[in-house]
């Protein structure tokens, strides 16, 4: 049984990717939602605006939302108990609970048809980030191996890219940098116009020294999300490895100006404190 376009598009419109090779809100993706009614068919399907009332629970009450997406998928099979579940994992996401989150996208994913391999690969790539966000670096692994399978069964690159990205920061977490950045390689060129891949990339060819070619990887960002702090603060710290100390001053400062009271800002802060300081002095 397919998911009808109605409810297809309402799935749809809950992205995944989140968690971190710099300092993100690594849930963010997890949380990014905001459904609306488009349509006079999405308007007349019940399992539809069930939907809507259980996202629009999440911020206001999760518990409830949580509770409500539990009981709506004892009673229901096919695309009203995917839809349950996907709700159940963003509520036990936005409640911390990520077994709960893991489960419950895995068994929307599973009991998504193959014909939707598309969908497949989304709910998979938010299991991934659950497992991610536990700290389960094997599980998330393959979960999110799965996904991007998935993803490249649907011809899907954004999704693929996606996943890849995703699967990075796993790698990274693992310590297998130079896997992590044939994903990220493998991201960039499937979908160039992402500045998070690109900000990532830029990071960890830092990390590894490689910082000739971390320039144009975090040149690439910027162009693509100017107002990022994280982009700024990273060209920053590429900048000042490199020797380049005013053009890293420049960058810091650019956080600053942008969101003068935000938390980027107050990282950039004290990285220009630090290349500000005098010297220690060498006790006698």
């Amino acid at each position: 049984m397919l998911l009808s376009s109605s409810l297809l598009a309402f799935a749809l419109q809950v992205g995944p990717n989140p968690v971190t090779l710099p300092p993100t809100d690594g849930h963010q993706e997890l949380r990014d939602r905001n459904p609306r009614v488009e349509d006079q068919e999405t308007a007349q399907n019940p399992a539809s605006e069930w939907l809507v009332e259980c996202l629009d629970l999440l911020e206001q009450d999760a518990s409830r939302a949580h509770t409500m997406a539990q009981i709506q998928r004892i009673g229901t099979v096919g695309p009203e108990r995917v839809l349950a579940n996907h709700c159940l994992g963003l509520a036990a996401s936005e409640l911390g609970l990520w077994e709960d989150a893991i489960s419950a996208f895995e068994a929307a994913r599973d009991e998504t048809p193959d014909a939707e391999m598309q969908l497949k690969a989304r709910f998979g790539t938010m299991a991934g980030n659950a497992a991610l966000a536990s700290a389960n670096l094997p599980r998330a692994d393959a979960i999110l191996r799965r996904a991007k399978s998935d993803a490249q069964s649907a011809a899907s690159a954004p999704l693929q890219a996606i996943a890849a990205t995703d699967l990075a920061r796993v790698l990274v977490a693992l310590e297998q940098a130079d896997a992590a950045l044939a994903e990220l390689d493998l991201a960039t060129s499937l979908q160039p116009d992402n500045a998070e891949s690109w900000l990532l990339k830029a990071t960890l060819l830092r990390r590894l020294e490689r910082l000739e070619e971390a320039q144009p990887a975090i040149e690439r960002a910027s162009e693509l999300s100017p107002s990022d702090p994280l982009v700024g603060l990273e060209a920053g710290i590429i900048a000042l490895f490199s020797g380049r100390e005013e053009a890293a001053r420049a960058s810091w400062q650019s956080v600053i100006d942008l969101d003068p009271d935000g938390p980027a800002a107050q990282i950039a802060q004290n990285y220009l404190a630090q290349i500000s300081a005098p010297p220690p002095q060498n006790q006698p």
